[in-house]
């Protein structure tokens, strides 16, 4: 029995592999997404849908928008706080905001976030110094924030209102309340954990190591987590039709759920699954009416920003590989050029005199 779990780690670990493993759990959630995203849009009638997005009121658009850019002005301290954390002081956070932005708007629309997302901080972070190993740091604790207020924000949610969850996950409301209580009891453990010294806190070996925040420190990170969700959950909620009438923390379940689906699928843009979760755990309300909301979120939250995030990053490049190097050519030729005009200037003195010379 003692050889059974090595031998299983190692045939699990040869044959199948965690990466294999979480490949195969994307591509499950996936198939499902759009298989039931493709039966609940059966019958769906366009003009209904266009109706529908001449109706969302200008106001709630607008105000979802503001809440849109400052759920992205809060995403801009998971990389801030992360550069603390580890140290990187000499970063200001003007370039923290841009590497957050940029790399979280791009990763997510093109998917494999770890991957894309860790490309781009490590082509904006090297100028400053960082080594890959850093960024991998910078990555770790900004998903840790990302959890934290995830599991947080839904284990409240889920308390109050396992109902919400119910239409999704299939469970009993007593279930997903159990389900609560275990994700607040486990947030509790963790920052008892943490308390109990520096060296617990140190994950990792050798070259790569980080120590976890202290407790205070945590609990800010949870905070960041939790504005950053805030924002996003009450720019859907603003979006939605005034019919039937939904709390703010129901949907706030829902939104989440289907948020962590998304990024469980590693889709580009979450686009199906995160679509397709709403669509079934909203059921009371019209497909035609739901979609235009979902259009309108997707192109406040995905596609505007994704634009934008573009934009900054070629206009970046461009700036540095281009118009910086031709502007320190001709800086160089001018200084050059001022530095062998007194030898010039004496030289055409010399030939004036002779000229003068000869003609005396």
């Amino acid at each position: 029995m003692h050889g059974l779990l090595p031998a299983l780690r190692r045939g699990f670990n040869k044959w199948i592999g965690w990466r294999r493993l979480g490949i195969a759990a994307s591509v499950c959630i996936i198939a499902f997404a759009v298989t039931t995203l493709v039966r609940t849009l059966k019958g769906i009638d366009t003009g209904v849908i266009l109706t529908a997005l001449t109706e969302i009121p200008r106001g709630s658009i607008g105000l979802a928008a503001i809440c849109v850019f400052f759920a992205f002005c809060t995403l801009t301290f998971y990389d801030f706080f992360a550069l603390r954390t580890i140290g990187k002081k000499h970063v200001p956070y003007r370039i923290a905001a841009l590497s957050s932005f940029t790399s979280y708007s791009i990763g997510h629309n093109i998917g494999a976030t770890v991957f894309t997302g860790g490309a781009i901080r490590f082509r904006i972070y090297s100028d400053y110094g960082l080594n890959a190993i850093d960024v991998a740091k910078i990555c770790f604790l900004s998903g840790l924030t990302f959890w934290l207020g995830n599991i947080f924000v839904l284990s409240i949610g889920m308390a109050i209102h396992p109902d919400a969850a119910s239409a999704m996950d299939q469970l009993p409301s007593s279930i997903n309340r159990l389900i609560a209580l275990g994700g607040l009891a486990s947030i509790g453990s963790y920052l008892v954990w943490l308390c109990m010294g520096e060296k617990r806190r140190e994950l990792g070996q050798k070259g790569w190591k980080v120590v976890l925040p202290s407790t205070p420190l945590t609990l800010v990170q949870i905070l960041i987590g939790v504005v950053d969700l805030g924002f996003c959950a009450t720019a859907m909620y603003l979006l939605m039709p005034a019919n039937p009438p939904i709390d703010f923390m129901s949907l706030a379940v829902v939104f989440i759920l289907a948020t962590l689906l998304g990024f469980a699928s590693h889709a580009p843009g979450s686009i199906g699954v995160f679509d397709a979760a709403m669509l079934l755990a909203l059921p009371e309300f019209g497909r035609e009416q739901l979609l235009a909301t979902l259009l309108v979120f997707r192109l406040l939250y995905f596609v505007i920003p994704f634009g934008l995030a573009i934009s900054i990053m070629g206009a970046r490049e461009l700036w540095m590989n281009v118009v910086a190097p031709w502007q320190e050519r001709r800086r160089l030729a001018e200084a050059c050029a001022q530095a062998n005009l007194p030898q010039q200037v004496a030289t055409m003195e010399r030939e004036r005199t002779l000229r003068q010379a000869g003609k005396r």
